[in-house]
C-alpha cells in the first residue's frame, strides 16, 4: 500500500519489498484465522494497515531498534507490535508471550507463514513466566500494547528486563493519568521513565503516547507477586 510506505517515511521507517509482501501476507493470514477464533476486531485493510501495523511500528520511532538482541512482547495477542517490529527489524530474537493457547497457534503459524526466524511464542501467564531464570531479567527490552493499565502493566514487564534495559509501553489516549498512575510500581521495580512520545494516528487521528522506562537493577525478588495480586491490588 502505497500510503502505507508514506506513513512510514514520516516515522523513517523504509522497508524493503520483500518486507511489504510479508505485511501483505500478515494481513491475509490474520483475516483467515479471524474468521476462525477472535483475534482482531478490525479487519478492513486499511483500517488494519493503521491501526495495528503502522500503530505497532511507531515504538521504532522511540528506540533504537537496531542496538536490540533479546525482545519480549508481553500479552502479544495476534502478534502487536512483536510481528511488525520483527519483520521491519529481522535481527530480533523475539518472544512473545500469552496466556491464550489458540493465539499461540496462530502466532507459532504466522512466523512459519512469513518465514521468520528466531520467533518463539509462549503459553504462560506473564507472573509465571518472568519467574523463570530463563526469562527473568533477561532482555534487552519488553514491550506491551494494549494490555492493561500502566500500574499492572510494569509488574508484568519490568520483570523481563535485564538491567540498563527498557520497558516500551504503546498507550492510547489517557496515557499520561495511568504514566502518573504507575510511579510507584515503577519505582520499586528498578525502573525510570527516561521518554515519552506523542503521536496521532494519520487517518483516524486518535492519541497514541509511548513511554520508554529504563530498567537500574535486577528486580526485587518479591516481584511479580501471585497471578491475581497484580490486577487486584496495583502498586500505587
Amino acid at each position: 500500500m502505497r500510503v502505507f510506505k508514506q506513513w512510514l517515511k514520516e516515522i523513517d521507517v523504509a522497508l524493503t519489498h520483500d518486507q511489504i509482501k510479508q505485511f501483505e501476507t500478515y494481513y491475509d493470514t490474520l483475516v483467515e484465522w479471524n474468521e476462525k477464533m477472535n483475534l482482531t476486531r478490525i479487519t478492513d485493510k486499511e483500517d488494519a494497515y493503521e491501526k495495528h501495523f503502522f500503530d505497532s511500528l511507531l515504538a521504532a520511532n522511540c528506540y533504537d531498534f537496531t542496538s536490540v538482541q533479546r525482545m519480549i512482547d508481553v500479552g502479544g495477542g495476534a502478534g502487536f507490535p512483536s510481528i511488525p517490529l520483527k519483520i521491519a527489524y529481522p535481527h530480533l530474537d523475539v518472544t512473545i508471550l500469552d496466556a491464550s493457547n489458540k493465539r499461540i497457534q496462530f502466532l507459532t503459524h504466522v512466523a512459519k507463514v512469513l518465514e521468520l526466524d528466531n520467533v518463539h511464542p509462549i503459553h504462560s501467564r506473564a507472573e509465571d513466566a518472568a519467574r523463570d531464570d530463563n526469562h527473568r531479567d533477561q532482555y534487552d527490552v519488553a514491550i506491551a500494547r494494549a494490555v492493561a493499565r500502566m500500574p499492572v502493566l510494569a509488574e508484568y514487564c519490568l520483570p523481563f528486563v535485564k538491567p540498563q534495559g527498557v520497558w516500551i509501553a504503546m498507550k492510547g489516549k489517557g496515557g499520561e493519568e495511568e504514566r502518573e498512575e504507575a510511579e510507584v510500581a515503577i519505582k520499586r521495580l528498578q525502573g525510570t521513565v527516561s521518554d515519552n512520545h506523542y503521536f496521532e494516528l494519520p487517518t483516524e487521528a486518535s492519541e497514541r503516547r509511548i513511554y520508554v522506562v529504563g530498567k537500574r537493577d535486577a528486580t526485587p525478588d518479591t516481584y511479580p507477586r501471585k497471578a491475581g495480586t497484580i490486577t487486584k491490588k496495583p502498586l500505587m
